[in-house]
């Protein structure tokens, strides 16, 4: 999903979304909303993205505010209590999908073993920004076997985008 990368972090009928960078998301409200519904406590990674009717990605639509929100959800790293980075991949998983399944508003991003290659070539055809590929038996967060992001080197929507979000410097004119 081509979105805004965010952790939720759900407590007490309430979520709060926040970025990489660890700045708080103030809107996408009904989507915190959604979110809280999961009535657990809970720290949830995924992707905050806008769908067209076919499911695909809209980044400019999330980036306007002008789509409906969905929280592609990844990774659990928290529930209820206790710490869940340690345990493997696929087993977070598994916790991942029985605790957003049927949420509307939720999607859960399926972890497909030992066809990473054959998953890319569809990505690609369907011209969707990429793959993230992560070892079965990986902790969250580990150096020694990390997260790796294969990206469409096609992908239509990268058009553009360094330079909307690349800083604009300012110049000195005069004496």
């Amino acid at each position: 999903m081509d979105g805004f990368r965010a952790l939720a972090y759900v407590d007490g009928g309430k979520c709060e979304l926040v970025s990489r960078k660890g700045n708080v998301y103030k809107s996408f409200a009904p989507l915190r909303t959604t979110l809280a519904g999961l009535r657990r406590q809970a720290i949830l990674d995924g992707e905050i993205a806008c769908l067209d009717a076919c499911g695909k990605s809209q980044f400019y639509e999330l980036l306007r505010r002008r789509g409906d929100p969905i929280f592609y959800a990844f990774d659990v790293l928290w529930l209820d209590g206790e710490d869940m980075r340690a345990r493997p991949t696929l087993e977070r998983k598994l916790i991942l999908e029985e605790l957003v399944r049927d949420r509307a508003g939720i999607l859960y991003a399926r972890h497909f073993p030992h066809c990473g290659v054959d998953v890319f070539r569809l990505v690609c055809e369907q011209d969707l920004e990429g793959i993230v590929a992560k070892h079965t038996l990986a902790p969250y967060g580990s150096e020694q076997m990390p997260w790796i992001k294969v990206l469409n080197a096609n992908y239509s929507q990268r058009e553009g985008r360094r330079e909307l979000f690349e800083k604009k410097r300012a110049v000195a004119v005069g004496p």
